[in-house]
């Protein structure tokens, strides 16, 4: 099954998508206003190294599919397969 994180695609989200673009399990497309970020196993994304701000990380989740958050604090969103 794939993990698959949907993150609005605007400018404040766009380093979220290119770090998690950078893990080579990890695919980046778009569907309609949306970045998809997937990955066929457990991944995750670096605060730190995206640059954004507690606002932004904390509200750059705009949908899952076949996985669930088990990790989302001010160092990492953690994607694993419900």
């Amino acid at each position: 099954m794939t993990l698959q994180l949907f993150v609005l695609d605007v400018p404040e989200n766009t380093m979220v998508a290119e770090v998690a673009g950078r893990d080579p399990n990890v695919a980046v497309s778009r569907l309609g206003p949306y970045f998809v970020i997937e990955s066929a196993d457990t991944f995750s994304i670096d605060r730190r190294s995206t640059g954004c701000r507690h606002a932004v990380w904390y509200s750059c989740v705009a949908g899952l599919a076949g996985c669930r958050i088990t990790q989302f604090d001010k160092d990492a969103l953690r994607l694993e397969a419900r």
